[in-house]
């Protein structure tokens, strides 16, 4: 599947709304809404940060231009903090009709307030998170005080926001001056996350706790910092994505077909790194990945670590189970095993035939209890009786096919 995929939309309006969805690489954990800052669109650069920072962790981000901003349609005179919200609410119902329900709604500046709004109204949202949100819609009206006034005394008036001109009309006043995010972020009663800077200048942090005191619980609250309103550097747009998508991966877990019975195991791609899987051994949740120096996210043990945790597990529990049924004063147990590749002709303790490179695990055990010399040499003789060091002694079959 390709990285983005562009589409269109109505809007409450009956205007053609411009979106695009950003796709993990693998499985999609769930779909999630980004909704931007006052005046941006979808394109913004925060906005494509942030997405795709989700897609890493599995989410398919589907971010929209709202009703007369980007490449939507519609006048943007004609918009308001109410439309926002119903566009919102829109994009909701279009990706519950074509893909599926949204469980995660992010959003940026007035987006977040945005956001906020909107996830009473969807029942299959589970989280939202905010980034450098203001508690009120009506703090928008600090970035175009000057035109206040003549905006009350003729109806409509021009602004400038970030060096383009918008005609906002008085009904966005009055829409801003009474609509009531306190009573919408007390109405959700799904997981909140509220990012906010305390350097940032334009939308203060005092907003952050306001937001966060209306809010029911769960919620959480994460400082970004340094960071400044609109997240221009790389390294905060990533940070607050990693955080959110971190955050919810605790109310949106993974849906993972399941292995619930003995000797099945599943290793699925995650979406959340190029080498990350999700594995479930037997219905034991489990993380397979690699180093970072060969493009991992080193999220988890590597295939050998686990092949050489299962002999080292193997070895301890088969020990204890010896120990146990003989009755011996073994307190505890622990063994180490170190892998590694070795060129047949310079492995001693290979067998004649092996060539090329061969296997080597190497195993310190380590037994604390009341045991005389004879016993610890029967239990180093235990040791090899581990059926994983059989498995891995004898030749095994493996037999692949193609699932459906």
């Amino acid at each position: 599947m390709e990285k983005n995929t562009k589409v269109e939309f109505d809007s409450a309006m009956g205007e053609q709304l411009a979106a695009a969805i950003s796709w993990p690489r693998g499985k999609t954990r769930a779909f999630a809404i980004f909704a931007h800052c006052f005046s941006c669109s979808k394109d913004f650069v925060a906005s494509r940060r942030v997405a795709n920072a989700l897609t890493e962790h599995g989410f398919a981000v589907l971010r929209i231009d709202f009703t007369g901003l980007g490449k939507s349609g519609g006048d943007f005179s004609d918009t308001n903090f109410s439309t926002n919200v119903q566009d919102l609410v829109a994009a909701a119902n279009w990706l519950t009709d074509n893909y599926d329900a949204p469980a995660l709604l992010v959003g940026h500046s007035l987006g977040g307030a945005a956001v906020l709004a909107a996830a009473p109204e969807l029942a299959s949202v589970k989280a939202v998170a905010t980034i450098g949100a203001p508690a009120n819609a009506v703090h928008v009206l600090q970035q175009f005080s000057c035109s206040v006034e003549e905006i009350e005394q003729n109806g409509e008036g021009e602004i400038d926001l970030g060096g383009r001109p918008f005609v906002v009309k008085k009904q966005f006043l009055d829409d801003v001056r009474t609509f009531d995010l306190p009573a919408q972020i007390k109405k959700f009663r799904g997981a909140k996350l509220i990012l906010h800077s305390p350097l940032d200048r334009v939308v203060s942090v005092e907003n952050a706790e306001r937001i966060f005191k209306a809010a029911m619980h769960p919620k959480s609250f994460v400082s970004l910092d340094d960071a400044d309103h609109l997240l221009t550097k790389l390294e905060h747009a990533s940070y607050a994505a990693q955080v959110i998508a971190a955050w919810a991966e605790r109310y949106i877990p993974s849906v993972a077909e399941k292995a619930d019975t003995e000797g099945h195991v599943i290793a699925a791609e995650s979406g959340e790194g190029k080498y990350h899987l999700h594995v479930d051994a037997s219905g034991h949740p489990l993380t397979i990945d690699e180093p970072i120096a060969v493009g991992g996210s080193d999220r988890g043990p590597t295939p050998y670590d686990l092949l050489a945790a299962a002999l080292g597990g193997c070895t301890t529990l088969t020990l204890r189970m010896y120990a146990d049924r003989k009755k011996w004063p073994v307190n505890h147990i622990e063994t180490r095993v170190e892998h590694a590749k070795h060129h047949a002709k310079d492995c001693e303790e290979c067998a004649q035939g092996h060539e090329g490179r061969v296997d080597v695990f190497k195993r310190f055990i380590h037994i604390e209890g009341e045991l005389d010399k004879e016993q610890r040499h029967r239990m180093l003789e235990i040791a090899d009786k581990c059926p994983v060091h059989r498995t891995l002694e004898q030749s095994s079959i493996i037999r692949t096919l193609l699932g459906q």
